[in-house]
This record gives structure tokens, sequence and C-alpha cells, in this order.
């Protein structure tokens, strides 16, 4: 299992999403799926207060037990638990983090994030409750989710010097909702941020079990629906089955594509998928081997440059902004093109000082920045579903 970094953390380039602990699957189930994800080397488990109130985080800690200190783990506060469990008050990130603490059965937790920006709260006050968990030794870093680029920066510019400051920042990303590429990316760039991506698989349909014209497989999250378009438009199955099929090609699996796919980017610390059985586990880090090359990376976008109606949304269509590269620099300025990023170096805890070598958005440092070889300069964009 190869690893990178969140700030000072260092996760598998797989992680596990815990979503389902407590609502798809009981205290068992979830043993088995965690015992699967420790065995295959993921060392990265995702969960929230939110999920399934609770018990996510409890059933999580109680599989863990005494390898818990083999992993990383991640949740999330600020998401409503009732009327009065919510946002990011101060006095609110404190009484969460002991809650969360106390489900998990644990001393720490490696990353907290902020499930969503709460505009009642100066993100000042958050930040400055987030330090002192950190300086408490309850948090060894802080993240965020579902920030936009603007929100990214404030964040940013609101901590003080030597404070503890965002790592990460953990937003929906896949081949079928590029959104993060309009903006997010780059400023974690510009920041020196991890990039973890949520719904890498789209919700399934990049597994490769919803196909056109057939039902939803039984046990799916679409099969309650009687087929599996009732849910998913015909321009989404038509588009994924133009992934299977560049895939098959190739001798692969469209599981693979997608994860292959967000791994080639360089800001992408980890993918975090869900999974209800050990064997989806054990096919999500198998699906990691692929390393696309320059060329299959611009065929991916060739063939998801066109925009595709988002379930329940209207059709999208961004236009992105191209990098200027180096050597244009002085003709930036009035271009509209965005200036190169710089990632910065970062202090004995991984928080960003001062900036370093220029480097690419993908992991390679050959393949152009962002997906400047879409056609039309559109992609994909899809309405972000609750969570």
């Amino acid at each position: 299992m190869n690893t990178r970094r969140i700030g000072s953390l260092t996760v598998s380039v797989v992680g596990l999403g815990c979503n389902n602990f407590g609502r798809r699957l009981d205290a068992a189930g979830t043993e088995r799926v965690v015992h699967a994800a420790l065995d295959a080397g993921i060392t990265l488990f995702d969960t929230a207060d939110i999920y399934a109130k609770g018990e996510s985080e409890e059933y999580l800690g109680r599989a863990l037990g005494a390898r818990r200190d083999e992993v990383m783990i991640a949740t999330k506060f600020g998401k409503p638990m009732d009327e009065r469990r919510r946002g990011a008050r101060p006095e609110y990130v404190r009484q969460a983090a002991e809650d969360s603490l106390r489900r998990l059965g644990t001393d720490h937790i490696d990353l907290y994030q902020i499930h969503e920006p709460d505009p009642s709260v100066p993100i000042a006050e958050t930040l400055g409750a987030l330090d002192e968990l950190v300086r408490a030794g309850k948090v060894r870093e802080i993240g965020c989710s579902n920030f936009s680029a603007e929100q990214l920066r404030e964040a940013n510019g609101a901590a003080p010097p030597g404070a503890a400051r965002f790592v990460s920042v953990q937003n929906e990303y896949s081949l079928l909702n590029r959104e993060p590429e309009q903006g997010v990316l780059a400023e974690c760039e510009r920041l020196g941020l991890a990039f973890i991506p949520y719904f890498p698989l789209a919700s399934g349909l990049l597994t490769g079990k919803y196909r056109a014209g057939k039902p939803a497989p039984a046990g799916s999250r679409l099969a309650s629906d009687g087929k599996t378009g009732s849910r998913v438009s015909e321009d989404e199955l038509a588009l994924v089955e133009r992934l299977i099929a560049f895939a098959e090609s190739r001798r692969h699996t469209v599981l693979e594509l997608a994860f292959g796919w967000l791994i080639a980017h360089r800001l992408v610390a980890s993918v975090i998928a869900g999974a209800t059985k050990p064997e989806q586990v054990t096919a999500n880090v198998a699906a990691a081997g692929w390393r696309l090359t320059n060329d299959e990376l611009a065929e991916v976008d060739a063939i998801v440059g066109a925009p595709v109606r988002a379930r329940g949304g209207a059709l999208t269509a961004v236009t992105l902004t191209p990098p200027c590269p180096p050597s244009a620099r002085a003709r930036c300025a009035g271009s509209g093109a965005t200036p190169p990023t710089q990632y910065g170096e970062r202090d004995a805890v991984g928080h960003p000082t001062r900036a370093s070598a220029p480097t690419s958005l993908r992991a390679s440092s050959s393949p152009p920045p962002l997906h400047t070889t879409l056609p039309r300069g559109t992609h994909i964009g899809r309405t972000p579903p609750h969570r």
C-alpha cells in the first residue's frame, strides 16, 4: 500500500469511508469490514459524528480495539446531530470533540474536520477552538469539508501565526463530478493542503454494477427503485458505458479507472470509499494499482469532457481557466489565466511555511495541471448530495 501525507499524518492512498457503519452495517458487519481494511493495509478511516447519529464512531472504535494505534482516525463535526448539537461555535466544537473521543474510545483524533461551513460563526472563532484541542493533545491535525476556494483562503488568513490551521479539505470529486477543478484544487496547491475526495465512485456508478438498459443489482442502492434509470440519467449511464469500454480495452475495470484517475492527482492524499463487505475493501485496494499514462489521462478527459445532467439537477457546463505557464507569467496579469502555484514547505507539525519548488497537480511532473484538454472547455457538474 502506497502512502501520502495529510499534514504530519502518513496515510494509505486508499482509505475507508465509514458512513455505512450503524446504517447499512451492524457492529458485527462493521468489524468484518474494518478487519479486512486493516489486513489490506488501509490506515485511514474516515467517519463523522452524524453518521448513524454517532453509531459509526462507536462501531469503528470497537472494531479497531487494540489496533487503534495502527491507524489514522478522521472524523467530522458541524452537521446537525439535533437542534442543539450543530454548527461551529467554539463551545460546541469542544463538546463535539469530547463526544467523538468518547464514542471512538480513544484519547485523540488524528484528523478533526469541520463537516461544512457555518456562516453564522466567524471562522477565526472556530479555528481558535480547534487550536485549543490541538494544543491539548486531543487532536493532531485539523481539516475541513465542503469548503469553496474562497472559504479556504478565508480560513487560511484567519489562523494566527503558529496556530493550527487546516491541512486538508474533503470535497466530492470523481470522474462524474469535477467541480473541485473550478478552483479548490488550485487553492489546495497554493496553500499546501491535501485533498480528500469523497464519493469517488459516484455513489456506486463507477463500480460497474449499474449498466445501461439493465436493472440495478439486488441489494444495491438503486435496487429499491425497481430500475436503474429511475435515479440515474441516460446521459450518465451512457458516459459510464464509455468509461467501461475504455477501461476494458486496456484490460482494466471501471473501478480501477475511478481509483487510478484520482490517484493520478498528486494533491489527492487518500481515496476514501465506503464498503459493506470485506470483498469490496479488497477490490478497492486492488483497484489503486492502475497508474494511468499521460496519454490515457488525456483520453479519459476527452471521454468525460461533455457535460452530463446531474441526478436531480440541471445540465452544468463550466469553463476551466488554464494555468499560466512560467514562460508567460508576465502576460498572465491581464489574461485571466491562473499563474502557476507552488507547494508550501511545512514545519515540524506539517503546517505550510514558505513557498518551495513549483509542482503540478497530478502525481507525475509531466502531465499538465488540472484538465486543460477538456473539449469545449466543459466538464461534468453534479449537485452534491447531502453528506
